[in-house]
């Protein structure tokens, strides 16, 4: 069973930083594509940034020249340094990983992490 676990969410105020990260555990092969999401509350869960197997990256236009999305393949860990944090960027942050189960699998497995609050003061 795969399990993601987050980290470094915090309390911080406005133009402060913060670095979460995400490790993955358990059974599988690789890792396709890691995000983070996050959800305000009353409001929907949206992606903040993603990153594929192959480095590429997209960012929500909100948090974009902010937050930096990295992986560390070795690890199976994906982080996300957030600069210049604005009170709206207040939520809960979650890991979202599609893996790859075993050499050869076609399709992936979805997963999500416990979510780790971010709170930004102003």
């Amino acid at each position: 069973q795969v399990q993601l676990v987050e980290s470094g969410g915090g309390l911080v105020q406005a133009g402060g930083s913060l670095r979460l990260s995400c490790a993955a555990s358990g059974s599988m092969f690789a890792i396709k594509t890691m995000a983070w999401h996050r959800q305000a509350p009353g409001k929907q869960r949206e992606l903040v940034a993603r990153i594929t197997n192959g480095d590429i990256t997209n960012y929500a236009d909100s948090v974009k020249g902010r937050f930096t999305i990295s992986r560390d393949d070795p690890k199976k860990s994906v982080y996300l340094q957030m600069n210049s944090l604005k009170p709206e960027d207040t939520a809960v942050y979650y890991c979202n990983a599609d893996i790859w189960s075993t050499r050869g699998s076609v399709f992936t497995w979805n997963y999500w992490g416990q979510g780790t609050q971010v709170t930004v003061s102003s």
